[in-house]
């Protein structure tokens, strides 16, 4: 009975706060909605259902059932324009670009949401699916099928390297392929191992500052792995200033586009680019590995769709551009990478 007075109280002081801050803020009725006059928010005087300076609605609601109405009709909000997105972001990503570049922003999640939304959902399938774990079966077992296939292939090798030998022939170009295969079937073996750096001399010849790294890598991979997912979840956002200069390049000459459009271009583009890796990720869980490799393809493809229509681009034009867009992702993808594994090895 105590906690349940005390928290009247509290309730009260709160009351007489709210109204000495803002004295046009009317109590609850018995309705649950409060009838100001004002806005709670800024003060602006209300003509309507919701507040012409802020936007927040008129009468508020102070009653357990309707936070959970609120909860509810958020989900409700997110879900309904997510299924409207969905459909365009996969099949007319240019439309939806321009479209919400142009002003339509209630119709569609926007870019920032949707970039976080899919980051979070890209990291927990991967981490679910065991991808990123050196210890997981998954990933132990598709080191195993190199290794098997290498082996195959060693064997093959070393057949033909026999029979060229016999007949006389130059078996350079064999000897040269075979050592290499021999050196790929190590470092698989290392990493199966968790051996993923070798200790010899070219430690010895490491800059001082990294050779620390090299050791806890060596020394426990599985933590390395952790740390630098846990770098690349934290800093994805980075991709995003990365990439957009890279979009700058594919329009140096044409002020129409400024960085906002290609910010928003970059950024839905890269949502879908992580909703192609969770469901490659989601084949590969079930088994349809072959499924999931051929949807390497479809990223020119989206990006030559997104570009052809968000710039109002011919079909050539945006064939050259696509092309070089393939390529600057690459790069930066290699960028982002790179400062992962610098920040999580740190």
């Amino acid at each position: 009975m105590g906690g349940e007075f005390e928290a009247v109280g509290e309730a009260v002081t709160g009351g007489l706060l709210a109204r000495a801050i803002e004295p046009a803020a009317g109590e609850a009725a018995a309705d649950g909605h409060t009838h100001e006059k004002n806005c709670l928010n800024c003060g602006t005087r209300l003509e309507g259902p919701y507040c012409s300076a802020c936007g927040q609605k008129a009468h508020i609601h102070r009653s357990a059932r309707a936070f959970f109405q609120d909860f509810i009709a958020g989900i409700m909000n997110f879900e309904g324009k997510f299924w409207r997105t969905l459909p365009m972001l996969v099949w007319r990503p240019g439309e939806m670009t321009r479209r919400y570049i142009a002003g339509e922003r209630a119709r569609f999640i926007s870019p920032v949401a949707l970039y976080l939304f899919t980051v979070f959902l890209m990291f927990a399938v991967l981490n679910l699916s065991g991808t990123f774990d050196p210890a997981s079966g998954s990933f132990q077992n598709q080191i195993k099928t190199d290794i098997a296939e290498n082996q195959a292939n060693l064997a093959k090798l070393e057949a033909e390297r026999k029979v060229a030998t016999a007949a006389g022939r130059d078996v350079a170009a064999l000897d040269r392929r075979i050592a290499k295969r021999k050196e790929d079937i190590i470092e698989s073996q290392n990493l199966l191992s968790g051996k993923v750096f070798r200790a010899d001399a070219a430690d010895d010849e490491a800059p001082s500052w990294i050779r620390p790294f090299i050791e806890n890598a060596r020394e426990n991979p599985q933590l390395v792995s952790t740390k630098i997912q846990d770098a690349a979840s934290k800093y994805s956002w980075l991709l995003i200033p990365i990439s957009v200069p890279f979009l700058w390049l594919l329009f140096p000459f044409r002020r129409r586009y400024n960085t906002y459009d290609h910010t928003v271009f970059v950024t839905y583009s890269l949502s879908f680019m992580m909703l192609l890796v969770v469901t490659g990720s989601l084949l590969i869980m079930i088994g349809f590995t072959t499924l999931a490799s051929l949807l390497f393809f479809v990223p020119p493809f989206h990006m030559y769709r997104q570009l052809k229509a968000a710039y109002g681009l011919g079909r050539g034009s945006a064939i050259w551009r696509t092309t070089l867009l393939v390529g600057f992702a690459f790069a930066a993808a290699g960028m982002f990478m790179a400062a992962a594994v610098a920040i999580g090895m740190m």
